[in-house]
């Protein structure tokens, strides 16, 4: 009898429309209140925002004009060397002297630059075409040191004009005297094998040490100069190591690629 009497009230008033009705709860009107503020700063955020990036790899200091590969135009018996590694010499300077079946024939530099390894040895046998001297090309010595940092090639499109540069030097403590600092020059278009990088470098196995990811595409770095360091250059502490850089110094470098936008990530 309860049950019917509920059934006819309700056939009276089907739709209650007397009582009064709650759509939500306070707390429900905070959380969705909380929920519309941060996703429209997410949505701002995405538009207007930017997410920093950087691409490290491996790096050399040099000179920028590069190395060349001294080689004997004779063949015969090397009877002295008349250079030192580490002299600076200029064009046509002596170089060693290998005595031949028509008399001694002296090897000379072919441009002015500085000898970074010797090959040759007295009393050795060398061919001709043989490699007996790398060579470091320098118009003057107070030519500027530079990096060249190898990067992978995927990433060399996002590389921009003048983008910093951190440098971790092999030869100086990371935690005593900080990173070297720079910016980028220019980007090569083409990607390196490792007899280009070898002829530039002067140096087979540093073409092969940074192709063994694949072929890399090289970052020409400036190096950013100080008056207040022994180095002459600017470093991430204040004064720097106490001794001069010498190239052909292996390297990582550290460069910030081109801020991107996190609504790109969503575009095709």
């Amino acid at each position: 009898m309860q049950f019917r009497q509920q059934a006819l009230a309700k056939l009276q008033s089907p739709e209650e429309l007397d009582l009064p009705v709650r759509f939500a709860r306070p707390q429900g009107w905070l959380a969705l209140s909380v929920s519309v503020v941060v996703m429209a700063a997410a949505s701002v955020w995405a538009v207007t925002g930017s997410v920093a990036s950087t691409v490290s790899a491996q790096a050399i200091l040099t000179h920028g004009q590069g190395s060349y590969i001294l080689q004997s135009p004779v063949a015969g018996q090397v009877t002295a060397v008349l250079a030192e590694q580490g002299e600076r010499l200029p064009a046509d300077a002596p170089v060693l002297k290998v005595r031949t079946g028509q008399g001694d024939s002296v090897v000379r530099t072919v441009a002015a630059g500085r000898i970074s390894a010797l090959a040759a040895t007295i009393g050795q046998i060398i061919q001709t075409g043989a490699n007996v001297a790398a060579v470091e090309k320098i118009a003057h010595p107070s030519d500027p040191l530079y990096a060249t940092v190898y990067v992978p090639a995927e990433n060399a499109s996002a590389i921009p004009a003048n983008a910093p540069v951190d440098l971790t030097v092999s030869s100086v403590s990371t935690q005593e005297y900080g990173v070297l600092r720079g910016h980028v020059k220019s980007v090569d278009r083409a990607a390196q094998s490792a007899q280009s990088i070898a002829a530039f470098l002067g140096d087979s196995q540093l073409g092969e040490q940074f192709t063994r990811k694949g072929r890399p595409v090289a970052v020409l770095v400036r190096l950013d100069t100080s008056r207040k360091t022994k180095s002459g250059y600017k470093w991430s502490s204040a004064d720097g190591p106490p001794f001069e850089l010498d190239s052909m110094t292996l390297a990582s470098g550290s460069i910030r690629l081109a801020d991107q936008r996190p609504v790109d990530w969503l575009l095709p």
